[in-house]
């Protein structure tokens, strides 16, 4: 399995797109766990980092606080957000209905080019699951439910699924990590049976594969965070 990364070297770039530089690179080192919940932020480290003022590093900032990916302290200091374990039930209640209203929707309203793009990212993910990647895993399987929901035609399910999705890359990545073997050949098995149902226009089994491999999914991560991964602390 991939080992943690290191944060990257700015990448080049072009007149007056340095919020946006700032901002993806962050966002990404973020939620794949790279900076770690409770890293601070160092506006002066990352204006030398990235070789430009402090200007742009500070509205890169504000839209990442705005997405609560990082909290400004009382003291002015700023650190990534902690994991919201408080919220995690309602995220995961939202998480499953968006997988299964998704997915009977894009059983509905599919048109060709739809099930070649989703089977495209499912090719995708087959591969990053063969290498072992979490990284790319967890990237690949956001970009087929992505395409599921496009299929699907409704804009509003789009964005919200979108956002539930990169907001759970940071517990994804909590539960990847946690594989002491090969990460599990039977996600791969269950796209393949979301896909069936969808080119057959079943939206029963649509919706019902979609509730079970969300269910799956989370029931995994709860086991994670409440269960069988305690942290051992000495007194």
């Amino acid at each position: 399995m991939s080992a943690t990364k290191t944060p990257a070297p700015a990448p080049e770039r072009k007149r007056g797109s340095g919020v946006k530089v700032v901002y993806d690179l962050l966002r990404d080192e973020i939620l794949d766990l790279v900076l770690p919940p409770g890293s601070p932020i160092d506006e002066v480290q990352l204006a030398e980092r990235f070789q430009m003022s402090r200007t742009p590093i500070r509205e890169a900032l504000v839209r990442l606080a705005g997405e609560g990916l990082i909290d400004t302290l009382p003291n002015r200091s700023t650190m990534v957000a902690n994991l919201d374990f408080l919220n995690m039930a309602p995220f995961f209640d939202a998480l499953t209905l968006m997988y299964r209203v998704t997915t009977q929707l894009a059983a509905q309203n599919h048109r060709p080019a739809d099930l070649e793009a989703i089977r495209a990212r499912q090719a995708e993910f087959a591969a990053a699951v063969a290498a072992q990647d979490a990284l790319a895993m967890i990237a690949t399987n956001a970009a087929f439910h992505a395409a599921i929901a496009e299929a699907g035609r409704n804009p509003y399910f789009n964005s919200l699924f979108s956002r539930l999705l990169d907001e759970g890359r940071r517990f994804l990545r909590l539960y990847y990590q946690s594989y002491d073997d090969r990460l599990p050949q039977q996600f791969v098995d269950e796209h393949e049976a979301m896909i069936a149902a969808i080119v057959t226009r079943d939206t029963a089994a649509a919706e019902r594969l979609g509730k079970a491999h969300a269910e799956q999914i989370v029931e995994q991560i709860q086991k994670l965070m409440v269960g069988e991964k305690r942290l051992e602390i000495p007194l």
